[in-house]
């Protein structure tokens, strides 16, 4: 299982990187220098870029072919189990831990032979 980190930084950047593309089109000199038209080729790429790599993030998210009604069903059945293992916590923690009567008055034996020193002959 995959643990990336979500970048939300990537999809935070998108606005900013359209907003340029679409100022530098509305200025008035517009694109009718070859200095203009590079800062807008450039901006455009930027997006472009910075739009195929927030997609390509979002298409191999897990569980993204999943549609939303999907989704909602797998997010319901885990809280349901989260709820579920929580009782069982609960439950367990709950137990008083008893020991029986006949627990309690076990003795260990101990067998004398296996106790003895031992002796050597010599």
């Amino acid at each position: 299982m995959s643990t990336s980190v979500f970048p939300s930084s990537l999809y935070a950047e998108l606005l900013p990187k359209l907003l340029e593309v679409l100022e530098l089109t509305q200025q008035t000199s517009g694109i009718s220098n070859p200095q203009a038209r590079q800062k807008l080729l450039q901006a455009t790429i930027n997006f472009k870029n910075a739009l195929a790599q927030a997609k390509d993030f979002a298409n191999n998210l897990p569980g993204g072919e999943l549609t939303i009604e999907e989704q909602d069903d797998v997010i319901e059945m885990l809280e349901m189990l989260k709820e579920r293992k929580k009782a069982q916590l609960a439950a367990f923690s709950a137990r008083k831990v008893a020991s029986s009567a006949a627990s309690r008055d076990l003795k260990m034996e101990v067998d004398s032979v296996a106790s003895t020193p031992f002796q050597s002959d010599g």
